[in-house]
């Protein structure tokens, strides 16, 4: 077992990058180009350097032959606990949250930052991208907090230095789901939310035991409120508008997840040029905040205007059914392109690294996914992985255990088997 982790480990480290040439793909850029048949990409220097029929090979360049089949940008793999979280019913293995009641410390905490916990080697990250999930957006669970923490987007390539460059996310809970921690009242929540703004811009110095934040707290709320990405969690459609009103008094933009309830409300969420975050599986409501659930909620949404990306329901150990959630919302009338750049392009730019990722286009960077049938088919799986250019292994722990369990254990007990 402890050779079978090391080897785990290195995955990262073995891996060479690679100048490559990608011929005869249906290529789905996620982009302006949308879907490009019998098309090439050629990678050097882990950048997409040209996409089209026919390219020349440069020299030393090597050649791999997709054969017709579909190539896609990396998927996004939502609001994730993906390198935070190993066994969810083990807590020494969860850094995604933190309890500070009966501490006698201020609740809110919005410098709790997950990002420091994460974990490059976790045996998660390989079973995502073996689903063709290339990055995922940490998410702050502060159990005890209107405003949870921080969090980031990062890659899921094993590297240490993942954390991809100025994707900062504070994440805030609203609505019922946060009744606990504001006193039983969705009223409350804003009143507490206006006081902690006060606060962190200087403009109620409160006294103990009336502060909310800490001096830490206030810098780092300070920093959002003046151009930083928050994440708002609401699902019902009263409580949208109110997040609405918020976010135009404090100059913020509009990023939700959850919006359940968000079809009702797509006028309001369109004129606020807002990205609804949401689960394209949610039919059924789960409590009075989704009343308003409906399979079709993504479709509605884009056909007004709003800028909609898809999260999956089990965003860490199960976080490749998001393509399941992309399949539902396509069978209920999202167009599949518009299926297609929810996992994709339209998560990456809302989340501060569309520069980078979400697309296969010149200039971006080569995450790339190359599938055995129609990505958003739920049992299609990616035959080829491409992470700034360098082929990933498609292997995890439990394709090693399969491995080494399935074959013929010869004439000695399996458990001798190596």
């Amino acid at each position: 077992m402890k050779r079978l982790v090391l080897s785990l480990l290195l995955v990262a480290g073995s891996a060479t990058a690679q100048d490559v040439l990608i011929r005869n793909a249906t290529v789905h850029t996620a982009g302006s180009r949308g879907t490009i048949k019998n098309a090439d990409v050629l990678v050097q220097r882990g950048i997409i350097r040209s996409v089209g029929p026919k390219l020349l090979t440069p020299p030393g360049v090597k050649v791999f032959d997709a054969n017709g089949k579909s190539l896609t940008p990396g998927l996004f793999a939502g609001f994730s606990d993906i390198g935070l979280e190993e066994v969810s019913a083990e807590k020494s293995t969860v850094d995604s949250s933190i309890e500070l009641a009966g501490t006698g410390v201020p609740q809110t905490r919005p410098e709790f930052d997950v990002t420091i916990a994460y974990n490059p080697a976790s045996m998660v990250i390989p079973v995502a991208r073996m689903g063709g999930l290339t990055f995922t957006a940490l998410t702050a669970n502060s159990g005890g907090s209107l405003i949870a923490g921080q969090g980031g987007v990062v890659r899921l390539d094993g590297d240490p230095s993942a954390a991809m460059t100025g994707t900062r996310l504070l994440f805030v809970n609203l609505g019922a789901g946060a009744d606990g921690m504001t006193g039983g009242s969705r009223a409350g929540q804003y009143m507490l939310l206006d006081q902690a703004v006060r606060e962190a811009r200087g403009q109620a110095p409160y006294a103990s035991p009336y502060v909310l934040l800490t001096p830490a707290g206030r810098e780092t709320l300070a920093r959002y409120l003046a151009g930083g990405r928050v994440v708002f969690s609401v699902d019902r459609a009263a409580d949208i508008r109110q997040l609405l009103s918020f976010c135009r008094k404090h100059g913020l933009p509009v990023l939700i997840t959850g919006g359940a309830e968000a079809w009702k409300v797509a006028t309001e969420l369109k004129a606020a040029n807002a990205t609804v975050f949401l689960d394209a599986l949610q039919n059924l409501p789960s409590g009075f905040d989704q009343l308003g659930s409906r399979l079709d909620n993504a479709a509605l949404l884009v056909r007004s205007g709003v800028k909609v990306a898809l999260v999956s329901p089990d965003s860490t150990h199960n976080a490749r059914k998001i393509r399941q959630a992309a399949g539902n919302a396509v069978a209920n009338g999202l167009s599949w392109e518009d299926g297609l750049a929810s996992i994709t392009r339209v998560p990456a730019q809302a989340l501060g690294v569309g520069d980078k990722v979400g697309r296969i286009e010149v200039g971006m960077e080569a995450d790339l996914a190359l599938w055995d049938g129609d990505p958003l088919e739920v049992s299609t799986l990616a035959e080829a992985v491409w992470m700034h250019g360098t082929s990933m292994p498609l292997r995890s722990r439990q394709t090693q255990l399969r491995d080494r369990y399935l074959q013929d254990p010869g004439t000695l007990p399996r458990a001798y088997s190596r």
